[in-house]
C-alpha cells in the first residue's frame, strides 16, 4: 500500500536498489559556445531572443528561443518553440492572417 508523498516501488525493488533510485534523465551535451554545431542563427529578435535553425533528434526545427548568460557563456534558456518543418510550413502559410489579425488588434 501506498501513502500520499510516498512513491510506489515497482516489483522486485530493494530499497538499497541504486539503479531504481537513479535519475533517468540524460545529461546534456555540453558544447563550447552552449549551442549546437549545426546551429544557424538566422536573426535576434531582441537582446535575449533569437531564431534558429538546428538539428534536433535527427530533424530540422526552427526554434524561436530566449537566452541567458551564465558563466559569461549564452545559454539557451526554457522558455522557446522547437518547430518540426510540418508546422513551421502551416506558419509560414497563415502569416498574412496573422499579419492582418495583429493590424486589427493594434
Amino acid at each position: 500500500m501506498w501513502r500520499k508523498g510516498w512513491k510506489r516501488k515497482a516489483e522486485g525493488d530493494s530499497a538499497g536498489n541504486a539503479e531504481a533510485s537513479r535519475s533517468r534523465k540524460f545529461p546534456k551535451g555540453d558544447s563550447e559556445d552552449g549551442g549546437g554545431e549545426d546551429d544557424i542563427i538566422v536573426c535576434e529578435i531582441s537582446k535575449n531572443r533569437k531564431v534558429s535553425v538546428r538539428q534536433w533528434q535527427g530533424n530540422v526545427v526552427v526554434d524561436i528561443r530566449e537566452f541567458y548568460v551564465k558563466d559569461g557563456k549564452e545559454m539557451p534558456g526554457k522558455k522557446g518553440i522547437s518547430l518540426p518543418m510540418d508546422q513551421w510550413k502551416v506558419l509560414l502559410e497563415h502569416v498574412e492572417e496573422i499579419d492582418e489579425a495583429v493590424r486589427e488588434n493594434s
